[in-house]
């Protein structure tokens, strides 16, 4: 290898310029991917809200490639508070939704938190939640660690 295409610290410069691209591939498609486990986030979105008065829901996509169960523990987000939720109906066909602790996620599965089902529940914001806005949202998982994914803002 020639002097030129080794950095200062003996890392190839093509390996280093593998691991770039690599990154920047992950951000444009939308997805994170936790560096130590198998689960992946994508389809991440908000629902957009014309008032500060009511919550926002925020729906993605949690897929769980390992051979280990992980669960979704907690979800932060700077702009207000975020609790896993679940909507279900009860015995009349009346829907409710109610908190969770946790959304498991079985080994080599798919959760999908979707309008009536699993979903974030944001409160708290100070401003209206608008179209097209990017919202940070920190997902903690009980395996993989913290998992920060931006949520594209979306009409109803």
């Amino acid at each position: 290898m020639s002097r030129s295409s080794t950095l200062r610290w003996g890392v190839d410069a093509s390996i280093l310029a593998v691991g770039v691209a690599l990154a920047v591939f992950l951000a444009a498609c939308g997805t994170a991917a936790s560096p130590s486990t198998a689960v992946v986030i994508s389809d991440a979105w908000v629902r957009a809200t014309p008032t500060i008065d009511e919550p926002a829901a925020g729906y993605l996509t949690i897929a769980n490639g390992g051979s280990s169960a992980d669960a979704l523990l907690s979800v932060s987000s700077p702009i207000g508070m975020v609790g896993n939720h679940k909507s279900e109906l009860d015995s009349s066909g009346m829907e409710w939704m109610h908190p969770v602790d946790r959304v498991d996620v079985p080994a080599g599965a798919t959760v999908s938190l979707a309008p009536g089902s699993y979903h974030l529940m944001i409160t708290g914001f100070t401003a209206p939640i608008a179209v097209g806005q990017q919202i940070e949202l920190d997902l903690v998982f009980e395996h993989a660690g913290r998992i920060v994914v931006q949520a594209t803002v979306k009409a109803g």
